[in-house]
């Protein structure tokens, strides 16, 4: 057993910038594999739809998390429950 060992304190404060980026980041991961289907097979283009795909079900479930997030900060939740 790990005597002495403490859980880190659930930190949410800066949970919505983070989920931010997450957004912002697959954005242009959508972006510049939309730019290499030009240069891709008619397979690795069909690969490459439903990767960007999936990034979109991403982006709207980060986006779900974003206002929930920001709803739970607003009624100040605690950030250390």
């Amino acid at each position: 057993m790990n005597k002495g060992y403490k859980a880190n304190p659930d930190d949410r404060s800066d949970n919505v910038e983070k989920l931010q980026d997450m957004v912002q980041n697959t954005l242009e991961n959508i972006e510049k594999a939309e730019k290499t289907m030009e240069f891709s097979s008619p397979d690795e283009r069909e690969k490459i739809k439903k990767k960007n795909h999936r990034r979109e079900e991403s982006i709207n479930a980060f986006r779900n998390e974003i206002a929930d997030e920001a709803e739970d900060r607003e009624n100040g939740y605690n950030k250390y429950s």
